[in-house]
């Protein structure tokens, strides 16, 4: 940003390239629909641009541009009318018992990432995909929000709270909800998309 304030172009091209595959991956985790991230990020890097000579150099650039792309997700989703606690780190259903009885097992943490292939996991990635979105689709936009900057891009609460500008506790209250919202959504979609094994298939008129 120092860069380009000083007149380098280029500099400007570099942060949209360095940004661009978190920033698409983010915006389509938090508004469910490619098109509208596509949008969101246009318009992200248009305010990035319009803010130039007011950003603070003291900041951190990216929970400053994710918190940007937020905001522009919600009014890009608003224009379109397109509308016990768990941790993440849990064992996904099913994992018998105490800590550290599944080293290998899949957890909440795991299945909020995109494109990372796992090779036990029962579902397709695209259908895992398709249910994990369904959850977080279902989230209130501000456990929404917080959910993927923490979990989906790995900021820390410092990085959130300056972010999003709510104090710390606020941050780690408001974070657990959200796993707990997120882990309890997932579950009861799973199950109401799985049949039990013994029921016969449904009927052409089905």
């Amino acid at each position: 940003m120092k860069r380009y304030r000083s007149g380098d172009a280029k500099a400007f091209e570099e942060l949209v390239r360095r940004h661009h595959d978190d920033l698409i991956r983010f915006l389509i985790r938090l508004s469910g629909n490619r098109a509208v991230a596509e949008d969101a990020f246009q318009e992200t890097f248009l305010q990035v641009h319009l803010s130039l000579d007011t950003f603070d150099a003291s900041r951190r650039f990216k929970p400053w541009l994710f918190t940007i792309a937020a905001n522009k997700a919600r009014d890009a989703l608003r224009k379109s009318a397109r509308r016990k606690t768990l941790d993440l780190s849990a064992p996904i259903s099913g994992g018998q018992g105490g800590a550290g009885a599944d080293s290998g097992a899949r957890t909440y943490v795991d299945l909020m990432e995109i494109d990372v292939p796992q090779p036990d996991q029962a579902l397709k990635d695209s259908e895992r995909n398709r249910l994990v979105q369904r959850a977080v689709d279902e989230l209130p936009w501000s456990l929404r929000e917080i959910l993927l900057l923490a979990y989906f891009q790995r900021m820390s609460y410092n990085q959130i709270a300056e972010s999003l500008e709510i104090p710390l506790g606020t941050v780690k209250s408001r974070l657990h909800s959200a796993v707990a919202a997120f882990a309890k959504k997932f579950e009861a979609i799973g199950k109401s998309e799985s049949p039990p094994a013994s029921a016969p298939p449904p009927s052409p008129d089905a």
